[in-house]
């Protein structure tokens, strides 16, 4: 792994498994859960000019990641619904490297993203945690990936948070914040 992509998967690249047990799928929902206050507590204090700070050379700003997150989650949410309510749902992709940046999503102050984030959260994780084990093997087509289900959405979730907190707690590091 070169530099530059240790600073683009700090966490490692997505890796699924299958064949979760109930447990293993708790501990992800909590990860989601845990989301948005642990990215509150890793942005807290932070200036605008640090918000401002790309994570990695050509890489987004903090504030940028901060606002990827709840358009990103907001997807999987309802793609989660999608596929709940049809039979193997065709979804739609989005740009999200031109949604980072439309004008908000490079300006915005982050509190707005952070309190969607809680509540789209708040509402995703009751959704989650009330789900059976043959709902998570339920899939949906998506056009890069292929057929995806439940399970294997919930874990590349739980890491997309993840991924995205390391990104900004290692700049914060790298950068004696």
């Amino acid at each position: 792994m070169t530099d530059l992509d240790a600073l683009r998967f700090p966490i490692g690249p997505f890796q699924p498994r299958t064949g979760l047990t109930a447990d293993e799928r708790e501990t992800l929902i909590t990860e989601i859960e845990h989301l948005p206050a642990d990215l509150r507590f890793v942005i807290a204090g932070l200036t605008d000019e640090q918000l401002d700070t790309p994570y990695r050379p050509e890489g987004w700003t903090v504030r940028q990641v901060v606002h990827h997150l709840p358009d990103s989650h907001v997807q999987s949410y309802i793609r989660y619904k999608w596929a709940m309510t049809e039979d193997n749902p065709a979804i739609k992709t989005y740009d999200e490297a031109r949604w980072a940046e439309l004008e908000e999503a490079r300006t915005a102050p982050v509190e707005l993203s952070l309190d969607f984030l809680h509540a789209l959260h708040a509402r995703w994780v009751v959704f989650l945690r009330n789900l059976t084990d043959k709902d998570f093997r339920r899939t949906l087509q998506h056009p890069e990936m292929g057929s995806v289900t439940l399970e294997v959405n919930l874990q590349l979730y739980a890491w997309h948070g993840k991924h995205h907190l390391a990104h900004i707690t290692g700049l914060a590091q790298r950068e004696g914040w």
